[in-house]
């Protein structure tokens, strides 16, 4: 479960409003004006995130090249394809 921080907190503590109220295996929300507004991450869970971001890519670009959807030429010839 997340830890929940006012941006009020962060502004008048800082850092340690952060370390206060949390583990290092914790998610925190950062809330502005009651709303959830921003999460702060380990950055253990950011890299393992960004992994797991770039493992779907690489099963897209499989999946896109094994159907057939993808083309071949010059850079100049894709610059007009996307233009």
């Amino acid at each position: 479960m997340a830890i929940l921080v006012s941006a009020n907190d962060l502004k008048v503590k800082g850092i340690r409003a952060i370390e206060e109220n949390s583990s290092n295996d914790r998610e925190v929300i950062i809330t502005v004006r009651g709303k959830e507004k921003y999460v702060i991450l380990p950055i253990e869970t950011y890299n393992q995130l960004r992994e797991y971001e770039l493992d779907a890519a690489i099963l897209e670009a499989q999946k896109d090249y094994a159907e057939g959807r993808y083309h071949t030429g010059t850079i100049e010839e894709h610059l007009q394809r996307v233009h």
